[in-house]
């Protein structure tokens, strides 16, 4: 039987349900006030920091990198104020509208349009993205007033790196660059996150890396909900880096890079007294400043499909054999062993050794030869015999000993030191026993043989000097004591003298005597063959094949001061080397005449080393199908360190009243005799 509902039954379920309906709606209630007034008493430093933070937008500034100077104190790498714009890709919604809307805003080409969107697809994500620099004002405010449109877009005022001299620098002082992922995760710091922060990517850049990037700055604005910016509230200035300052002379490191021309190869020039390295200089380069601006796909892929390797830091990294130009020091071994250096061999043009005859260079011969005559008529003959005496052991040691197979104690990103090889050498690396001819290969400097240009031009200075002479690439006030070499006097002098006679009497290069009064250059050529006989002359035919050229020297000869070393690669021989060393040298005693030389060279050439680099990549990209803007005009800074600031500060207080007359060369046929 149904229980009877009547309405004191109702009204009491009606108080129950209300009850519990209240006290659940109470204890919610309380558990609100509670956690509320939990928020706003305990939390309330944290929520009052969050809001603050929606309202207030921290963030930092790239701080300026540090200059890098010539030891005259130049700018080699400097800073220049300019308006950029940036993409953080990971904050895009829609990469190709907004690549779209910033080629309109921009006026990019069709070819830079392809290259943001090619950037944009290689990019990390969190990386920023260089989109465009050196922007004008006009062009940058047009983009900051369509920031709503352009998500992860970041428009700012900063500073990019620049090059004064271009390519005459690019593998010295390398280039910098956005931080890899590999690196943020080596050094895991906002900075490197940071729009516009560039580090050092090769050379001195790299190596000097925390001493040039300086201390960022902060920037606190005060945002709309949708990051539109409305009032700055506190800057913090950012702190530059710490210049560097280094032994390099501008300017003779501009002249010898574009004295180098057409040519594939390098310079080095260095201090006899302290080691200074005054001039780097590898040809063909890059722009650093091309790669500091981000370097497009087009003309990365120009660079990097050029034969001649424009990549490639050929002063530290190339390795050649040294040819001739290692016979001076095999003479100071030859002398080390008790060789009389007024004893002569009969050159007739060869020397049998065993069962094979080794020609000389000459087929006509050089007749009665002494050390001195070897060495300025380059006679292979010579020392051919000479080394059958003595061995292998005392002429690589002496090799060993003026610099050759020498890791040098630079801040450089890496280096190659060659080989001088020996008998324990050749067992160890091939597991055969040392025979004659190795000896005969190696003494005239082919074989096994491999040196770097550093390496040459070390060894010239120790040949000149009789010291230890060690390079060094950071300037300071103290002056190294060098360890001797133990060589007396007397032999000092003799070689000395022989290397004068192979550019001021009866050498192979008379052509390299130097247009400067009372100053004589000493040097030796060199010739390394790349292949065979029967594949080439050596001279002509495919460039691959052609010989390479090279030549030591230092001058004054009797007073030496500045040494050096230029190597071309398939330069058909030492002819192509040592009239660049005669220039580079005229251009450090006279820097007017050797920029009279440089000029009409460049004026056939087509033009500076950067205009060339200009012109190949229009070029280059004309037969890609693509246009591109004109290359931006010179930047006053650039006379400070570019070769004709040494004539400008340098020219006579009075012009000239008489033509130049130049002296006859020693030996006007040495350019049939070289090797």
């Amino acid at each position: 039987m149904s229980q009877k509902i009547t309405s004191n039954t109702l009204k009491d379920r009606f108080t129950r349900r209300s009850f519990v309906v209240g006290a659940v709606q109470g204890g919610i209630g309380c558990l609100l006030a509670a956690r509320m007034g939990y928020i706003a008493v305990a939390e309330n430093e944290k929520y009052e920091m969050e809001a603050e933070s929606n309202r207030v937008n921290l963030s930092l500034i790239p701080p300026r990198r540090g200059w890098i100077l010539d030891r005259n104190g130049s700018p080699l790498a400097s800073n220049r104020a300019d308006f950029r714009v940036d993409i953080i890709p990971e904050r895009m919604r829609d990469a190709d509208q907004t690549v779209a809307l910033l080629s309109e805003l921009l006026n990019f080409t069709p070819a830079e349009r392809e290259d943001l969107r090619f950037r944009l697809e290689e990019s990390r994500g969190f990386a920023a993205v260089p989109v465009a620099n050196n922007l004008g004002f006009e062009e940058f405010a047009a983009v900051s007033v369509r920031l709503p449109e352009l998500p992860g877009v970041v428009p700012q005022r900063g500073y990019s790196r620049f090059y004064p001299t271009g390519p005459s620098v690019g593998h010295l002082l390398g280039y910098v660059g956005a931080p890899s992922r590999e690196e943020y995760e080596e050094e895991p710091q906002p900075l490197l996150l940071t729009p516009g922060f560039k580090i050092g990517k090769d050379g001195v850049e790299q190596q000097f890396e925390m001493e040039l990037r300086g201390v960022p700055g902060a920037r606190r604005v005060e945002v709309t909900a949708s990051g539109r910016i409305v009032r700055d509230l506190e800057t913090r200035d950012d702190i530059q880096g710490d210049p560097i300052r280094l032994t390099i002379d501008g300017p003779l490191q501009d002249y010898a890079a574009r004295r180098l021309g057409l040519e594939s190869g390098s310079v080095v020039v260095m201090d006899c007294l302290t080691g200074d390295l005054m001039c780097m200089a590898s040809m063909p380069s890059f722009d650093p400043n091309s790669f500091s601006d981000g370097i497009g796909r087009l003309e990365y892929s120009m660079l990097s499909e050029n034969d001649r390797v424009p990549l490639r830091n050929k002063v530290l990294q190339g390795l050649y054999p040294p040819g001739s130009t290692v016979k001076p020091t095999v003479g100071m071994a030859l002398l080390g062993e008790g060789v009389d250096p007024d004893e002569t061999v009969f050159c007739g043009g060869g020397l049998r050794v065993g069962n094979r005859v080794f020609r000389c260079w000459n087929r006509r011969g050089h007749g009665q030869t002494d050390l001195a005559k070897a060495i300025y008529q380059s006679c292979d003959v010579y020392f051919y015999a000479m080394a059958q005496r003595t061995g292998m052991w005392p002429i690589a040691d002496a090799c060993k000993n003026y610099g050759m197979q020498q890791q040098f104690d630079l801040p450089v990103v890496s280096q190659f030191y060659g080989t001088v090889p020996d008998p324990d050498w050749k067992m160890e690396k091939y597991g055969r026993e040392w025979q004659a001819f190795d000896t005969v290969n190696a003494t005239i400097g082919q074989g096994y043989m491999l040196a770097s240009p550093l390496q040459l031009a070390v060894m010239a200075a120790r040949l000149a000097t009789s010291e230890k002479v060690t390079p060094r690439l950071l300037l300071n006030s103290n002056v190294p004591q060098f360890e001797g070499m133990g060589v007396s006097a007397e032999y000092k002098a003799y070689i000395r003298q022989a290397m004068s006679d192979v550019v001021n009497g009866p050498g192979t290069a008379g052509r390299a005597r130097l247009p400067v009064e009372d100053v004589l250059m000493a040097g030796k050529t060199g010739t390394a063959q790349v292949v065979g006989l029967n594949i080439s002359d050596g001279r002509s035919g495919p460039w691959r094949y052609r010989d390479h050229g090279l030549f030591i020297f230092f001058a004054p000869f009797d007073n030496p001061r500045y040494a050096g070393a230029v190597v071309i690669e398939h330069g058909g021989g030492s002819g192509a080397a040592y009239p660049v060393a005669r220039d580079v040298m005229t251009f450090l005693f006279d820097p007017t005449r050797g920029l009279e030389a440089l000029h009409a060279l460049e004026e056939q050439w087509g033009g500076t080393a950067q205009e060339r680099l200009d012109r190949q990549y229009a070029q280059y990209a004309a037969a890609a199908g693509v246009d591109l803007p004109p290359a931006p005009p010179p930047v006053t800074l650039a006379r400070q360190v570019d070769a004709e600031a040494r004539a400008a500060a340098a020219e006579p207080d009075a012009p000239a009243t008489d033509a130049f007359v130049p002296r006859e060369e020693a030996n006007p046929r040495s350019e049939d005799t070289v090797t």
